[in-house]
């Protein structure tokens, strides 16, 4: 295992005693890994025969390109073979259901509560490496990285904000194992744990899952919001964080603050780019989900199902969104002044109307939003989730 010259050791997890993880391999070779909480479905999962893939899948393909923009800097990824992606399948062809004698799906257990596994259609990887530090005009590389699926359930249809706390809580061990993981993978700089919502955000499987990027470069935003923290940290002789001093002023004012929790607090943020934007961060500084301490992940559960219920009490339909983990860079320089904290967004400005980032915000860059943090923020501490009716 090898890192570049300026990337810090990555964060050792620290589960729960009670979360099980058993490996195992899909018969293309891609692996796939088995979360559970309890014991009887943790020995299903070690007993093979019950848990081969029997589909004697071809070889998988070899990893898409990279192209370098030299006009941004930016990478771009070439990803072509992804056009043949499922999409939007009826429940007995759900790729992430669990496999029964009509449907051999993604996942050969006849049940489970949390998978994890490589991404058939990836966008990076599955080779590993460094892209070249010396890119210009025309640079042309291998998509190194790795992308790997989250089942948080067995269940067909739902969301996190479905889960039970039990399940959600093992989805988080989930998150932290994979982020340790894919940290110490060849060439990896950024691991990205995320959650598309609602067929408007581009959801292509109803099922309820998440994914997780383990990028070979840092990405424009986390690039961005690094630089910032870290201008920020050392302006303060590494005394404050800049998020850190951002939620101890929302705390104050409250104008803003949705949820306060022991570990965990909520709020609207002062400029929020989207009609619907929250940021969910814990009162101490960690890089990512990987270092959170088990009392912390615990609250985590609560206060992220108690918001995306606040959320989904909004309006009679369930809202579309992005809810985005954003760790820490793996990046010597960035790391110490970064904390991990989610970003929930939505475009959903109104029942019946949705924001689309037409010429300022998709030309530009320049966001407009369409309401006030403060009304959104408003809405949501009285917002009364299903579950507390």
């Amino acid at each position: 295992m090898t890192q570049p010259p300026d990337a810090p050791h990555p964060t050792r997890s620290r589960n729960r005693p009670g979360t099980h993880v058993t490996p195992t391999t899909l018969s293309d070779g891609r692996e796939l890994i088995y979360f559970d909480a309890s014991e009887a479905s943790a020995a299903l999962h070690r007993d093979t025969a019950a848990t081969a893939d029997r589909r004697g899948l071809p070889p998988r393909g070899g990893a898409g390109t990279a192209r370098y923009d030299a006009l941004t800097g930016e990478w771009i990824a070439v990803a072509a073979h992804r056009q043949t992606r499922t999409h939007l399948p009826p429940a007995d062809q759900c790729p992430l259901c669990p496999t029964t004698e009509a449907n051999s799906s993604e996942i050969p257990a006849s049940d489970y509560e949390v998978v994890v596994f490589e991404n058939r259609f990836s966008s990076f990887g599955p080779d590993l490496g460094s892209l070249p530090g010396d890119a210009a005009w025309g640079t042309t590389t291998t998509a190194f990285g790795r992308c790997e699926v989250v089942a948080f359930d067995s269940s067909h249809e739902g969301s996190f904000g479905s889960l039970s706390p039990e399940r959600a809580r093992t989805v988080i061990d989930a998150w932290a194992h994979r982020t340790e993981a894919l940290s110490a993978m060849d060439g990896i700089r950024q691991v990205f744990c995320f959650e598309n919502r609602g067929q408007d955000i581009g959801v292509t499987l109803l099922h309820p899952h998440g994914q997780i990027y383990a990028y070979p470069f840092i990405p424009p935003r986390a690039a961005v919001m690094g630089e910032q923290a870290v201008a920020f940290h050392d302006a303060a002789r590494g005394t404050r964080t800049l998020l850190g001093s951002a939620l101890d002023a929302e705390r104050e004012s409250g104008e803003r603050m949705v949820i306060e929790g022991k570990h965990f607090s909520a709020f609207v943020p002062f400029a929020a780019r989207w009609p619907l934007e929250v940021h969910l961060v814990p009162h101490r500084q960690v890089p990512d989900i990987a270092a959170l301490t088990p009392a912390e992940r615990d609250e985590l559960t609560v206060v992220y199902l108690d918001l995306l219920g606040r959320v989904d009490a909004l309006y009679s339909t369930p809202t579309p969104y992005i809810a985005a983990w954003q760790q820490a860079p793996l990046d010597a320089r960035l790391r110490p002044a970064s904390y991990l904290h989610l970003q929930l967004t939505s475009p959903r400005r109104a029942e019946d109307k949705l924001k689309f980032l037409a010429g300022s915000e998709a030309a530009m860059g320049a966001f407009i939003n369409d309401t006030t943090p403060e009304l959104v923020a408003d809405r949501l501490r009285n917002a009364t989730p299903a579950t507390s009716r």
